[in-house]
């Protein structure tokens, strides 16, 4: 491999895990805010997204230049067109943490406290986790941990349906807090968007390492 090229490569990692860090923390900015009904660290994530805006438009540049010089085949090709899907999921992700963040900064926080943010928040904690493995998956181009988060997204597919059946039924049988229960429903399929774009992730680097596609079969690695 051309040496230049390599070195290209090398950065354009270092920025792609650079944005992973950048939404991780607009996560944790985002959920704590929410438990601690903090306007000024919701705020925080706000101006954190202009970045996060920033760092999507230069990577994606940075790949279709790298494209366009080196014309790419073989394990560089998939690594390149991996990096820009991942890229486009951690854009995804950030806008998530936002969106969490408006619902919160907006609508929760005028509404007194209810205990069932707490099902939001072991949701946001899984999202979290599959987010941080995904990318070390990617750093390591570890397939096996890339899987684990396959497995972790059907538990946080279980607990959404969970949270969403009590809640509904809460809206029901407890009409003057039926608001905060909506807008922890919303909070809820964040939070699982978070986590699905995670496992687009992980599916991402079972294709740059092994170059097979399981975005519609996960049972495709092993085959």
């Amino acid at each position: 491999m051309d040496r230049h090229f390599d070195q290209d490569l090398k950065a354009l990692e270092k920025k792609i895990l650079g944005m992973g860090a950048l939404c991780e923390s607009m996560i944790q900015k985002t959920v704590k805010a929410l438990v601690d009904r903090d306007s000024a660290l919701t705020e925080e994530v706000f101006a954190m997204e202009e970045e996060a805006n920033r760092l999507h438009m230069d990577i994606d540049d940075t790949v279709v230049k790298l494209l366009a010089l080196h014309q790419p085949m073989a394990v560089d090709l998939r690594f390149l067109t991996a990096a820009m899907k991942v890229n486009s999921d951690l854009e995804r992700i950030a806008d998530m943490a936002v969106n969490a963040g408006q619902t919160g900064y907006y609508h929760l926080f005028k509404e007194p406290p209810v205990p069932q943010l707490a099902m939001v928040t072991r949701m946001a904690e899984l999202s979290q986790k599959m987010l941080r493995e995904s990318l070390d998956a990617y750093a390591r181009r570890d397939v096996a941990l890339a899987q684990r988060v396959l497995v972790e997204d059907e538990e946080e597919d279980r607990l959404k349906a969970k949270a969403l059946t009590e809640l509904i039924s809460l809206i029901r049988t407890d009409p003057p807090r039926s608001e905060a229960f909506v807008e922890l429903i919303l909070l809820s399929k964040n939070m699982e968007r978070i986590g699905d774009h995670a496992t687009n992730i992980a599916e991402d680097v079972v294709y740059m390492v092994l170059g097979k596609d399981i975005r519609h079969g996960h049972s495709a690695i092993s085959s």
